[in-house]
């Protein structure tokens, strides 16, 4: 009974620490994602959510996981580091050569810190604008630089209870949204892959036909006049 205890324990633990993660790493499911496709000019909006669909797969399938297996692979998951200083030492292990492993944690932490900054910032931007109007853009700029401050100087555990909270109220209203929706989404997915969609260049060649022929034309009419 107390390994049976002690297993259904560790399983919660390993599942609870792996979605707070998964969410942390990709978004998926908290609706902040879409802010930014929206804005894409497309005619096909499903199209679209699969491009987004990239997103997840590349942060938690590639990135994420080629870090755990350097981490595990190195033995320094058991030296009781975390965080940003526990992936640093195991590609510093990894790849000792000139110092290199560090080197690239250090350079990938500063693209990942100053593109997540930009995109979430993004985010509110167009959320404060769309509750409160253009002139609430610029003060909660400045709030948001100012919490940028702040969580870059607070405690590591701090930084990971704020951002579970706040991202667990980002996702229940959308969960609840996404399943509202998700006969439509369902009905413009199967009339998406239903229809004939030519590749990019096939579709150029469709039209270089009729852009001469415009050329001919507009040429003789000139010629007549």
């Amino acid at each position: 009974a107390v390994e049976g205890g002690f297993l259904g324990a560790t399983v919660t633990m390993t599942l609870t620490w792996g979605v707070k993660r998964a969410i942390f790493s990709n978004e998926a499911g908290l609706g902040s994602a879409p802010i930014a496709h929206a804005a894409a000019k497309t005619k096909e909006p499903v199209r679209e959510g699969l491009v987004a669909m990239v997103g997840p797969f590349i942060d938690t399938i590639l990135i994420c996981t080629m870090t755990a297996l350097v981490i595990i692979v190195t033995g320094q998951w058991s030296l009781g580091e975390n965080g940003a200083a526990l992936t640093q030492d195991a590609f510093t292990v990894g790849l000792p050569f000139f110092g290199i492993g560090g080197a690239i944690v250090a350079i990938g932490l500063i693209l990942f810190a100053f593109s997540t900054s930009i995109s979430w910032s993004y985010y509110g931007d167009r959320c404060v604008e769309y509750l409160f109007g253009r002139r609430a853009i610029m003060p909660y700029r400045w709030i948001f630089c100012i919490f940028l401050f702040i969580g870059a100087v607070s405690k590591l555990q701090f930084v990971w209870d704020f951002a579970d909270v706040t991202m667990a109220a980002m996702a229940f209203p959308n969960l609840i949204a996404t399943i509202a929706l998700s006969g439509v989404v369902l009905s413009m997915t199967k009339d998406y892959f239903q229809r004939e969609h030519l590749p990019y260049w096939e579709r150029k060649e469709k039209r270089r036909p009729r852009q001469r022929r415009g050329s001919r034309r507009s040429q003789g009419r000139r010629r007549e006049k």
